[in-house]
Parts: C-alpha cells; structure tokens; sequence
C-alpha cells in the first residue's frame, strides 16, 4: 500500500515536472504593421521600417509568427475580455469600452457590460485549480473587481489606463514596473518548481513623457535624420520601451535555465490608432483590417524557429491553446467559442483550428472612429463581409486573401456569396443574443451629433457630411 502510495506521487510529480509554463505579453494599440518583423515574409509592408523591435524579432526568430492573426475586437476591453475567457465580446456582452448616453444618432448603441462576469470562468481559473501559480500584472480594464477574483491570485490590481496610480502617463514607469513584477513572479515559482501563468499587460503611449529620457534620445537618434516628427519620435520611443522588456523576460527565461519549458506568446489588442496600420485599412475602433489585424508570436517546446503561419487564427483560440498545452482541454468550460492552436504550433504553422463555427464574427455595434458608424464583420473562407447597421441593405464584400487591403467591394458583383455570408452572420449574432443598434426616434439630423465620453468623432448629419464619408468609403484604404 505504502509503495502503491509512493508510485502515485512519483506519478503526480513527473507529471507536473512535464506541463509548461506560459507567460503571456499583451501590448496595447499595436496593429500588424507596427513592428520590424515582416508579419508575413510575402507582404514586405507587412513590417515597420521605422520602429525598431530587436526582441519582439528575436521571439519570431525563436518561434512562430502568425500571419492572419486577429483581436477579437477593435477595443481594449472587448478584446482583453476574450483573451481571458475565450469566449467573444458579442456573446460576454463586453463590446466597448464604457457606457454612455446615447448621441444625437440614427442608432442608439447597445449597453455594453463593463464588468466581467464572477461566473465566467477564465484561463487562470482553468489553470490556478490544477495547481499552477498564477499572475496578472498591468492593464486589466475589464472591469473594478481585483483581478483575484477571477483566478489571478497574484496581480497588481483592477487597473485601467492609469495604471495603479491613476495618472496620465502611465510608462515608462509602469512598462518597467510590471515587467519587474513579472520577473519576481516567474522567478520565485521557477525556484520553488512550481507551474507558472502570467499576464504581462503593457499600458498605451504616445507621447514623448511615456518613455524614458534615453530611450527618446535613443529613438531621435536614428529618426531625426529621417525628417521625423515629434510625435512620430515619441510613438517610436514607447514601442521601443516595450521591447526592451520584452528582452528582459526573455533573459530571465534563458538565465533561469526554463525556456525550453515555457510559452512564451505574445500579442495585441487592437490595431493603431488612425492611419498608422497602413497598407491595412483604416485603425482603431474599426471593424477594418486595420483595426483587427494585430501581431502573434508564440514561442515555447515544439516550435519550429522561424516559422510561419498563415492559418487564420484570432483571440478567441487562445484559451483553448494554452489549456491543450497544458493537458488541460477537459476541464475548460462550456460555451468556449475558440479552437486550440497547439496543433498549428507543432506541424511547422500547417493544419487548421476546430472551433464550434468556421465563421469568426466581430461585433462592434458602436459610434467609434469609423465614419460609417456601427458595424458587425464576419470572416469565412476567403470572404470578408461587413455591415454598417445605419445602411444594413449596402454591406461592403471583399475577398482578403486577394484584397487584404479591403480596396475591391465585391458586394454588387457576387450577390450570392454576399447573401451567404449575411445569413450566417444572422445566425451567429442570434445564436449568442447579440446586443443590436436600434433606430433612434428622437433623431435630429439638423443637430450635430455630441462627442461620446470616448473616442468617436464629431459629425453633423448633413448632405455634406454624408457625402464625404461616401468618398472616404470609396477611397483608398487608409486615409
């Protein structure tokens, strides 16, 4: 009996010895174009030329980087919710940013749930409970409740733009801060021969005060003689930040002798604001390429250096991976909407991803900073259809294996595949009770539209108005 006792344990120890660790960099407002890797080695625009990211490089040289990879949405709150649980901003209920009153619209939005559920069960929860340590240091901004609450056992509070202490300008402090935390973390489990997970959650940044003194003159040394603007310095100088801790966890992995034992993934929220995600149309707050298309480098056992994917992957697969790595697919819960991308990571970048629906649906029923208001997307096979519910009967059709700059509306010319796309997404919004836009009975289209708390742009419903966003529409992506 005692021997019997003692195989068991043996066999409890061995098998902890074997699941990996992960460590997860999430980055804020960083499109597909917004680093020095060449997202996809065909696409040469597929890279920055002028931000420098030596270690985000060095992740791709050591793992796989993913072609084709989207945010769930294109807002943080939205996107970091799925990232947590899996499940996608239309089904949590969690599409923006903040409640407001609704402006002087043709639509009045949905209310969005700011506070992620106590029910939901999320990647820590999954994992805390089969006995790794788990942290969340950053931004969290999924809400006020201590990120503890939601399997987090180590974290640095329920921290939204501000950072802990509620300022304007978070970093440098906090990008070195939480990195540090991390690091402590990582460091304290490795020696103790626990399992980790931990979240490293970067706060956003774009001018120069959001980056150390070096760092900036570092930035300037190399931009000014490009003919850079200050601002363009500045941005630069943020990302450059961040990649500098980047490199600090990657040093700490290889000086703790557990690399070849951890994950170590990393991506981003949403796209850059504005027209910084070019060739990819439009940024921020839209449902354009520009907005959802983000970074993913994943590196860890198994993973082939250097290597490409370009099978479609998006955030909602990130539960399901980290949980099939870990041998712990069984105990995630139901209503799980993405497809683990373990078997991707292992074939070299080949295969595909099983989730419950081909489809991926973005949901953004929201004024933001898309001139044709409130939208809904849906991805299946090469097709991308999207829907601007102030004019549902005139979706826009693109083919983005083609046209992955959105340029050729495909709506008039294939009617059908138009009309397939639409039904599944009706199926889909039905299926999680999506929250709808409804027309606004106490419209005024003489009456300029007021400013949300955030983010949307100021337009008055006119002739002029509307014939101007019908040019921007029509024009060349990004503008």
């Amino acid at each position: 009996m005692i021997a019997r006792g003692v195989l068991i344990l043996a066999s409890m120890a061995a098998s902890a010895a074997a699941a990996p660790n992960f460590v997860f960099i999430l980055g804020e407002g960083q499109g597909w174009t917004s680093t020095s890797v060449r997202m996809d080695p065909d696409i040469p625009e597929s890279r920055n030329d002028y931000f420098r990211t030596p270690n985000l490089r060095r992740l791709a040289h050591g793992g796989m980087r993913f072609a084709n990879f989207y945010a769930p949405s294109p807002r943080c709150t939205p996107s970091r919710a799925t990232y947590f649980t899996g499940k996608s901003p239309a089904k949590l209920g969690m599409t923006f940013v903040t409640a407001r009153p609704g402006p002087n619209a043709r639509l009045v939005e949905p209310t969005p749930l700011l506070e992620l559920p106590p029910e939901e069960t999320t990647v820590a929860e999954v994992l805390r409970d089969s006995g790794y340590a788990t942290a969340h240091f950053g931004k969290w901004h999924v809400g006020r409740r201590n990120p503890r609450e939601h399997g987090f056992d180590n974290n640095d509070g329920a921290n939204n733009n501000g950072g802990p202490e509620n300022v304007q300008n978070p970093n440098p402090k906090q990008a070195y801060g939480i990195t540090e935390r991390g690091l402590r973390f990582i460091e304290s489990n490795a020696k103790a021969g626990r399992r980790f997970y931990v979240q490293i959650s970067h706060y956003g940044g774009r001018g120069g005060a959001s980056a150390l003194s070096s760092t900036n003159q570092a930035v300037s040394s190399w931009a000014e003689s490009r003919g850079r603007s200050a601002r363009e310095i500045a941005a630069a100088a943020v990302v450059f930040d961040m990649d500098i801790t980047i490199g600090m966890v990657l040093d700490k992995l290889e000086e703790l002798g557990i690399a070849d034992e951890t994950y170590l993934f990393y991506t981003t929220d949403h796209g850059t604001p504005g027209s910084g995600n070019r060739p990819l149309a439009l940024g921020k707050g839209t449902v354009r390429e520009g907005g959802l298309k983000v970074p993913l480098f994943f590196r860890g056992p198994g993973i082939v250096p250097g290597s490409v994917s370009r099978v479609r992957a998006t955030g909602m697969d990130l539960v399901p991976t980290v949980a099939d790595l870990a041998g712990l697919s069984d105990k995630l819960p139901r209503g799980v909407e993405g497809g683990s991308l373990a078997a991707v990571l292992t074939a070299n970048g080949g295969g595909s991803v099983v989730r419950p629906h081909e489809e991926i649906v973005f949901h953004f029923p929201h004024y933001d900073f898309d001139p044709l208001g409130p939208a809904s997307a849906i991805l299946w096979g090469d097709y991308k259809l999207i829907r601007f519910y102030e004019d549902p009967s005139k979706p826009r059709l693109f083919n983005v294996h083609a046209d992955p700059y959105e340029r050729n509306d495909l709506f008039s010319a294939l009617p059908d595949k138009a009309a397939a796309l639409e039904k599944r997404l009706d199926a889909c919004l039905s299926e999680v009770d999506a929250g709808l836009p409804r027309v606004n009975g106490n419209f005024d289209p003489g009456e300029e539209v007021s400013r949300p708390e955030r983010g949307d742009r100021q337009r008055r419903d006119n002739r002029g108005q509307r014939a101007r966003r019908g040019r921007e529409d029509r024009g060349p992506a990004n503008r």
